[in-house]
């Protein structure tokens, strides 16, 4: 470990420090540090990195702008790899829209509305990365990514880049084949529809407004905690059982919306585990249904 370091520091491969704390990296402003944090200045030291891994056998993480997870209070053994602004490409040809995978999916959003393309409005309120976006599925308000990226292009652990089509990513609700089957989403191509810009622009106020009145974005968090069940909300679960407030250490069940955990402080990720955990026994005590977290938990337990 300390030789691919020492490799790292050279600055051929970008930004590298080590032992570097990792919770000004999440949004949950929580996690433990990672051996070393590499942030590469170009796609093609990304790429020469990643190589490099590979051949020492060096595990790696990547995090784009640390929403949906938790790094847990250990930290995270290996190398971060952050995607930064050399990844952060915005290329719109007609209905096509080319995405850097560490554009900002928020960004995106806006956007694709000044030129007025349809099809992104959800995207508004999702705060990661198209990398992290692509990788989730993400989605809100009826809609998600699965239905209108056309292609990405993946760098995979052995340093080969290649393009995944739509099918291949095996979409399912908030997953793709890149959980299973791990690589770094460096471009996104979403096909959208030109439409009228007022009906966008209408349509993307009124769920920033609902943001706006429904969501913590004042504490810091990581989204939905919770996937949705079948046929229901998780939030809704959560709220019916009296469990909005409920606290353990320094996390606490969002007061304003029932699928948020947020850090009041001084939270720890042993804080959060612990929370997400107590909800669902009594959730499946209270409901018969088991909940199933999708934020992702990294790092040393």
């Amino acid at each position: 470990m300390q030789q691919v370091i020492a490799q790292l520091l050279s600055g051929a491969y970008g930004t590298c420090r080590p032992d570097v704390p990792l919770a000004p990296y999440t949004t949950w402003k929580i996690g433990g540090p990672a051996d070393a944090l590499l942030i590469p200045q170009s796609k093609e030291q990304l790429v020469e990195a990643v190589k490099l891994l590979y051949r020492h056998q060096t595990p790696w993480t990547v995090i784009g702008r640390g929403s949906n997870m938790l790094v847990t209070d250990k930290g995270i053994r290996g190398i971060v790899l952050k995607l930064g602004p050399a990844l952060e490409t915005l290329r719109i040809e007609g209905e096509e829209v080319h995405a850097g995978g560490a554009y900002s999916f928020m960004k995106l959003s806006r956007m694709a509305s000044k030129e007025g393309l349809t099809g992104l409005e959800f995207a508004g309120g999702i705060p990661g990365t198209v990398g992290g976006a692509v990788y989730m599925n993400a989605g809100a308000h009826g809609s998600d990514v699965s239905r209108i990226l056309l292609r990405a292009e993946v760098l995979l652990p052995t340093g080969e880049l290649v393009t995944m089509q739509q099918a291949d990513l095996e979409y399912a609700y908030r997953h793709s084949v890149l959980q299973k089957r791990p690589g770094i989403v460096t471009e996104a191509v979403f096909k959208l529809q030109f439409g009228d810009r007022n009906e966008i622009a209408g349509a993307m106020a009124a769920y920033q407004d609902r943001r706006q009145k429904t969501q913590p974005l004042q504490l810091p968090c990581a989204g939905s905690v919770f996937r949705n069940p079948e046929g229901g909300f998780a939030a809704k679960l959560v709220e019916e059982a009296g469990l909005k407030g409920f606290k353990v250490g320094g996390a606490e069940v969002s007061t304003l919306h029932a699928n948020f955990i947020v850090n009041t402080g001084q939270a720890t990720a042993q804080d959060v585990l612990t929370l997400i955990e107590q909800v669902q026994r009594i959730i499946w005590e209270k409901k018969g249904i088991r909940l199933v977290p999708e934020v992702l938990v990294v790092g040393e337990r």
